[in-house]
């Protein structure tokens, strides 16, 4: 009885498994980046809601633990921020707060800094408004026969 199997030589074997093992790592290069947030994240709409006279608590409550304060100078908070998307683009932003006794006096780096007309993403305003395409989405009428008859009404003869 003849039976039938396939043999290969110790090279041809080698070359197979290293075309297999390049081919899996190629696709290694395919990998989704994670944005990296550093600091203090602060969005404008935070800086927005800040007024001068605010107490210490206050602010503490509406943008968090300052990332830098001085044991020798009270006076000031400062909150530094690093992002970098994805797509590699970085944007830093650093505020400080100037105190009076308990009451916040002065600020810097409230304004939006200048980055090229870049401004970061509101992140919540985003999914919102994703969720609402996708709503409009759902409710465009399909183009062409929409498979609705229209019949006349019967006339009595």
């Amino acid at each position: 009885m003849y039976h039938f199997t396939l043999d290969f030589p110790g090279n041809s074997m080698r070359v197979l498994l290293f075309a297999l093992l390049t081919a899996a790592l190629a696709g290694c290069q395919i990998v989704y980046k994670l944005p990296t947030r550093q600091g203090n994240v602060i969005e404008q709409k935070q800086l927005d809601q800040l007024q001068v006279g605010m107490s210490r608590e206050q602010v503490k409550f509406l943008l968090g633990t300052p990332i830098a304060t001085s044991a020798f100078r009270t006076d000031r908070w400062d909150y530094t921020g690093y992002y970098k998307n994805p797509r590699g683009k970085v944007y830093n932003r650093t505020v400080s707060l100037f105190f009076d006794g308990e009451m916040l006096a002065r600020m810097e780096g409230i304004q939006q800094a200048a980055t090229g007309g870049a401004v970061l993403p509101d992140l919540e305003a985003l999914e919102e408004q994703a969720k609402k395409d996708k709503t409009e989405a759902g409710r465009e009428p399909e183009k062409g026969d929409t498979g609705i008859v229209i019949t006349p009404p019967k006339t009595e003869q």
